[in-house]
């Protein structure tokens, strides 16, 4: 894994979380970067997404530094502006920064009053750790009910030289990110100007972290950056670009497929086809029903092949298609065609989709141009107990 050039990390404990475990992280850059950033649609919205939305338009799309935090969302309290706004500056001063440069990010407890002064009280000591090789424990210092860190990497040759991209992201449950329910972060050392990187990061979310669900809920907090600030000294030229961007997006969407792998209490990672809907975002909508239905993820959690769950869900997305004339496939056996029950080994499908990896393809058959992959998790008792607990 080769870095990015020019980015340090650190996490350390500021005393946020209960247990003792790293809950502050920090991104610095050497270089101001070129930033972009995507938010929560929720209209309940962490004063950190209020903070650094704003600070990315006073800035003109610069960035110095991301400020992360887990076990308090900062969210739905009293002093939560006022929070924000207080620990950035003190971040800014301390690595002498336009206070505007920096963004930050929360996860955690809503609705609970989060003390400043323990993360400004713990500025000096993460600031004195950072290290070009510390991204592993940034990464690991905002899980929350991650069972593992999610990273990414990729490193392109290009004419001018190399460039490398690397992301870390974080999210369990909580999990429908219509971004623009998570927080993620994708840094590069190419030469990346920020309207480019606007438009790389709208279409690469779109065919990434907008193409998970865990349990169709949106968070208050959910954070995409994407940040290059050029300490390669490569600028792709514009032909290079596409390969660029392809890059990054498939970094986010190894992120994204790694927050559906992890969901919380999943057990199977499963992918969503659709092909032949009217148009992409039809074949969006029917994905996103299948996803999100309870009835299709208790199914595969218990390596039920009930293709009639996935028909159905398919049918209440609000699209307009012909169920005559759409099949069915479940770990790539043909369970239903045209609308109805096709022959196939009842015991032999429930055994492949006892495995951990399971894919379900719908077909429409006709005219139709428009297809959507979607990739989910089963649903299964574990997820009851981790959020009947969650606060407590």
């Amino acid at each position: 894994m080769n870095l990015p050039l020019g980015y340090l990390y650190s996490a350390t404990y500021a005393g946020i979380r209960q247990a003792e475990k790293d809950d502050l992280a920090l991104i610095v850059t050497g270089l101001p970067a070129n930033a972009a950033a995507v938010f929560t649609q929720n209209r309940v919205q962490a004063a950190p997404v209020r903070l650094s939305r704003r600070n990315l338009k006073r800035s003109g799309g610069l960035a110095g530094a991301i400020l992360m935090n887990a076990g308090n969302a900062n969210c739905a309290t009293r002093t939560g502006d006022r929070v924000a706004l207080a620990t950035s500056k003190a971040t800014a001063k301390l690595l002498r920064l336009p206070a505007d440069q920096v963004l930050t990010a929360s996860t955690g407890v809503i609705g609970v009053e989060m003390d400043p002064v323990k993360i400004v009280d713990a500025l000096p000591r993460l600031i004195a750790g950072l290290h070009a090789d510390r991204f592993d424990d940034a990464a690991r210092a905002i899980m929350t009910t991650d069972l593992v860190p999610k990273t990414a990497f990729a490193e392109i040759g290009l004419r001018r030289g190399a460039v490398r991209i690397a992301g870390m992201t974080k999210g369990s449950g909580m999990i429908q990110p219509r971004m623009a329910t998570t927080l993620g972060f994708v840094v590069t050392d190419a030469q990346i100007p920020v309207a480019q990187l606007r438009a790389i990061l709208k279409r690469g979310v779109e065919r990434s972290y907008n193409r998970i669900s865990v349990d169709g809920d949106t968070s208050t907090n959910d954070t995409l950056a994407l940040l290059a600030n050029g300490a390669s000294g490569v600028r792709p030229d514009p032909r290079e670009m596409p390969l660029v961007e392809e890059r990054i997006t498939d970094v986010m969407a190894a992120l994204a497929q790694a927050i559906a792998r992890d969901g919380e209490g999943a057990r199977k990672f499963v992918t969503i086809d659709v092909t032949g809907a009217p148009n992409n975002a039809a074949a969006v909508a029917m994905a996103r029903a299948i996803a999100n239905s309870p009835l299709v993820k208790t199914a595969i959690a218990g390596s039920d092949p009930n293709w009639g769950r996935v028909l159905s869900a398919a049918g209440n997305a609000g699209v307009a298609f012909d169920p005559a004339k759409t099949d069915v496939h479940m770990q790539g056996v043909l369970v239903c065609r045209g609308g109805l029950a096709a022959p196939f080994s009842e015991s032999g499908l429930k055994a492949k989709l006892g495995a951990p990896d399971c894919e379900i393809r719908v077909t429409v058959r006709g005219k139709g141009k428009g297809s959507a992959r979607f990739w989910t998790c089963d649903l299964t008792e574990g997820y009851i107990e981790i959020n009947a607990s969650y606060r407590t």
